[in-house]
């Protein structure tokens, strides 16, 4: 299990990585868009939506890392100061009836969006822009995917945490 929450974990550790990367660009790309506006009079669309597409792709791909380095937001009153058994069973739960149930029935209600987004290859948000809409709609089944894949590692170090605290 442990081999197998690993190799699910490197998933998202490897594209954590890359969207640090991802970040450098958005900065640099917002950098020469604020250079090109009011030092040189030019104003492109197109570069303003590529702005909006790396901080997307960095939100929406970011989020399994974000659970895997546990920087998520945790309402936790009580969850602090439970149990390592208790914070595991806590876990177990909402990981079966609250994480996977949610990302499931949004990955089921955006699915026809982004498969019609993609038949029609959907064009720019704005007269100008990326011509390539279907790529950001496609970031919503991603983020599902990513949280996925996140969760049922989560799910797989819970258990091998609640099978050590009851030894």
């Amino acid at each position: 299990m442990d081999k197998l929450a690993g190799a699910l974990e490197r998933v998202n550790s490897g594209i954590g990585n890359l969207l640090c990367w991802t970040a450098l660009a958005m900065l640099l790309l917002q950098f020469a868009i604020v250079l090109l506006r009011y030092v040189f009079g030019y104003s492109y669309i197109f570069l303003d939506e590529g702005v909006l597409y790396f901080h997307a792709a960095i939100f929406m791909l970011g989020a399994g890392y974000t659970f895997l380095v546990n920087a998520h937001v945790r309402v936790d009153i009580f969850y602090a100061r439970a149990s390592d058994r208790l914070q595991a069973r806590i876990d177990l739960f909402g990981h079966l009836f609250l994480l996977t149930p949610a990302l499931l029935l949004l990955i089921w209600f955006s699915w026809p969006t982004v498969r019609g987004s993609w038949a029609i290859l959907e064009g720019p948000i704005s007269v100008g822009g990326i011509p390539a809409s279907f790529l950001l709609k496609s970031l919503i089944p991603a983020y599902c995917v990513l949280l996925l894949i996140q969760g049922a590692a989560a799910f797989l170090r819970d258990l091998e945490k609640l099978k050590r605290t009851r030894a």
